[in-house]
């Protein structure tokens, strides 16, 4: 039986549905190779009642981790709410689960922001703020032969949603290779060989075909209250074309007139054709070999 541990790092709803996401993953990518998934919350991540009741229930605090034998574990990300990394709340707790994993993990994947924290801690290589969020479904290709990408195609589709990016150059003259890029998302997958494999995504794998679009509503709602200073950009590469014009009219409109009640004539959503077949395909095989990996580590 192979142990995985998840780590969230997500406030509210967010915990439920991001669990769910990765164990629909493992579930998909396991096969015939038994797992039993252990859930782990961060006590400093900012948390509603009803989340921090299921939390007690269900979720384990990151102290358990040394009595339960974890193989593999997966550390999510969070939204930035600090200036910088070693502001946010959560920093320290984040940073012990890295020393932690490198002595008594397999192999880690680490998520998004969990991802450049990581690097930060262990290299010290700072994240860079974008011109704008990137956030859509983006075409990457396979750069480099790996087991983590074995029987992936040359080229996938992976979903992207974040404020910040690495430096390809900083990861590279610190040891990390590359292994998936996209032309326009950059850096998607890279990894770093050490006593524990570590895993690294700047994209989201583990995304269901909506997920992109409650990130876009949430932000349009909180660009209308007030509470963001910038009009989110459109998704890439997720709504059909007819959606892609309406939601260009609405945000003309939201421009000219900030109200919350505009929200009322937002238009009906339109994802393009099977937008969630292929990023699913690839995130299939990814947590296979994952799987795979863990298997051979823990049978050998």
């Amino acid at each position: 039986m192979i142990e995985i541990g998840l780590v969230c790092n997500l406030p509210k709803s967010a915990f439920r549905a991001t669990e769910r996401q990765f164990m629909r993953l493992l579930e998909t990518g396991a096969g015939n190779t038994p797992f039993r998934l252990r859930c782990f919350s961060l006590p400093s991540a900012e948390q509603s009642s009803e989340a921090t009741t299921r939390i007690k229930n269900l979720y384990a605090d990151v102290l358990d981790l040394d009595r339960l034998n974890i193989d593999g574990l997966i550390v999510t990300g969070a939204e930035p709410r600090a200036a910088s990394l070693p502001e946010e709340p959560y920093w320290r707790a984040l940073i012990e689960i890295v020393d932690w994993a490198q002595a008594n993990t397999y192999s880690t994947i680490w998520s998004c922001l969990a991802a450049h924290a990581a690097v930060l801690h262990l290299d010290g290589i700072e994240r860079q703020r974008l011109a704008q969020k990137c956030s859509g479904i983006y075409d990457c290709s396979k750069v480099l032969d790996n087991w983590l990408t074995d029987d992936l195609p040359s080229s996938l589709k992976v979903s992207h949603s974040r404020l910040h990016g690495l430096s390809e150059g900083d990861l590279g003259a610190r040891g990390y290779q590359v292994l998936t890029r996209s032309k326009d998302a950059g850096i998607d997958i890279f990894a770093k060989r050490q006593r524990s494999r570590f895993i690294f995504f700047q994209g989201h794998p583990e995304y269901d075909s909506l997920s992109l679009q409650r990130e876009y509503l949430r932000d349009i709602g909180r660009y209308l209250a007030g509470d963001q200073e910038l009009y989110p950009s459109t998704p890439e590469g997720y709504f059909n074309a007819r959606t892609i014009l309406a939601l260009e009219a609405f945000r003309t409109c939201a421009l000219a007139e900030r109200n919350p009640a505009l929200i009322a004539n937002f238009p009906k959503l339109i994802l393009r054709p099977n937008i969630g077949a292929e990023p699913a395909v690839a995130a299939t095989t990814i947590f296979r070999n994952w799987l795979g990996y863990l298997a051979k580590c823990k049978g050998g």
